[in-house]
């Protein structure tokens, strides 16, 4: 039997854990140092002492920007075995973190396969879980049920549960007040609202915060707390309700702390590209450094099919600024559930986000294959580019469908090839062009 509860306790305890040895290994960091930021709070090992298989990360903004993979089925989408196939994919490309976020059937077998087989971490979202394990109405839900079920996704080796703490029913008002063009976006916000408006109850998830603090420190569960008033669109972000939740949310974080529970902190959502790096000092001020969870940020309203794009744009200037946890966002945001394509386009558009974040950070070694890269480029050593690539599969596929005549050159340029060139001329050798 370990002596610490939490990764938190340990560290304040000056104990290193594995976990903390593993991070610093995969940070370059030394042990102590990992030891220190994890006893501040400024880095989250996310890794349930039920969670035998993980390979442990850890999350916070002077680390490498983590990916997270939100996953799982829905009524009309419901293969398990579909979103076992996009799992296998999600971890293979590198994402460190997949989030179950089914809505319909039998949630908890396929919660237990995650956590029981894969080595990422595992997110949840409780709230949504609810209604489908109860099988009532939501407003037949009471809080005791919710606080159950939180229970019952950290017996199931869960690492990180999202909670939609910092709404409250003040916030029922100021929604109505301040009118909000996309009003609440967040699945699990928009329930616990609707809970607390035909209940006339306070949110069962901020009233009970002790009781969940203790179900997450017994088992080691890190809370990601959600944030319910996310903008759903360029013109609700950095507003009122946004703000004063993140205030709440920072209460929040200081109450789990003295708890020695890990805390990580959710952001926006949809924001235009000028407002993310003082959104993310914002937080990092009344969160007191705590890690910074967020959802794109989504930079256009106008690209569905492509927020993708648009997600990666706004997640590399929020990891550029302090963000340290970056939720991909697929081709089929706001669209459809996406399938293994859209998924696999999601991650490389998050990790590409991320990787050029680490480097404008200058976190160590962030940019040791980007030099690589371009050594095999000079001496146009192919596999090694390939070896050098985040996803290789598909460069390879690009060129070898587009031979060019000479190894030396690609056919966009041929022997007009600049590297080709000047290879040549710094060797004295005759440049033939035609």
């Amino acid at each position: 039997m370990r002596e610490y509860t939490t990764q938190m306790d340990a560290a304040r305890r000056g104990i290193i854990t594995p976990e903390m040895r593993t991070v610093a290994r995969k940070e370059y960091r030394t042990e102590e140092e990992i030891r220190e930021l994890v006893a501040k709070g400024q880095v989250v090992i996310c890794a349930n002492r039920l969670h035998k298989c993980i390979d442990p990360n850890g999350v916070g903004s002077m680390l490498r920007t983590k990916v997270n993979v939100n996953l799982g089925v829905s009524r009309d989408c419901k293969d398990y075995d579909v979103e076992l196939e996009k799992v296998m994919a999600a971890v293979d490309m590198g994402a460190e973190s997949i989030m179950d976020l089914s809505s319909h059937g039998d949630t908890e077998p396929f919660r237990k396969k995650l956590t029981g087989e894969c080595p990422a971490m595992i997110g949840t979202v409780p709230v949504y879980d609810s209604v489908i394990h109860y099988r009532r109405d939501l407003a037949t839900l009471t809080a005791k049920d919710f606080i159950d079920v939180v229970r019952l996704h950290a017996e199931n080796g869960v690492d990180f549960v999202t909670l939609h703490c910092g709404i409250t029913r003040k916030t029922i008002e100021q929604i109505k007040k301040h009118k909000r063009k996309m009003n609440i976006v967040s699945r699990g916000g928009s329930l616990v609202f609707a809970w607390m408006s035909m209940t006339g109850k306070e949110n069962p998830f901020y009233e009970y915060f002790d009781e969940i603090l203790e179900i997450c420190r017994e088992y080691d569960v890190t809370i990601s707390l959600g944030d319910a008033c996310r903008p759903g669109c360029l013109a609700d972000g950095s507003d009122v309700c946004q703000i004063e939740e993140l205030v709440r949310l920072g209460e929040l974080t200081k109450r789990a702390w003295e708890r020695d529970v890990q805390v990580m902190v959710e952001g926006p959502g949809h924001m235009p590209l000028d407002q993310i790096e003082a959104n993310m000092k914002l937080q990092q001020t009344i969160c007191m450094g705590a890690p910074f969870y967020v959802l794109g940020p989504i930079v256009t309203d106008i690209a569905p099919g492509y927020d993708h794009i648009t997600a990666a744009i706004g997640g590399a200037a929020a990891a550029a600024a302090g963000a340290a946890f970056l939720c991909y966002v697929t081709p089929a945001e706001h669209l459809a559930l996406p399938d293994v394509d859209d998924v696999k386009q999601g991650i490389v558009a998050a990790k590409i986000a991320a990787h050029a974040a680490d480097i404008a950070k200058k976190v160590p070694h962030a940019r040791d294959l980007d030099d690589a890269m371009a050594d095999a480029r000079r001496t146009f050593d192919w596999e090694r580019q390939w070896e050098c690539a985040l996803d290789a599969e598909t460069a390879r596929r690009i060129r070898d469908e587009r031979k060019p005549e000479h190894e030396d050159s690609c056919s966009m340029c041929g022997k007009f090839c600049a590297v080709r060139s000047m290879n040549k001329a710094l060797k004295g050798e005759y440049i033939d062009i035609l």
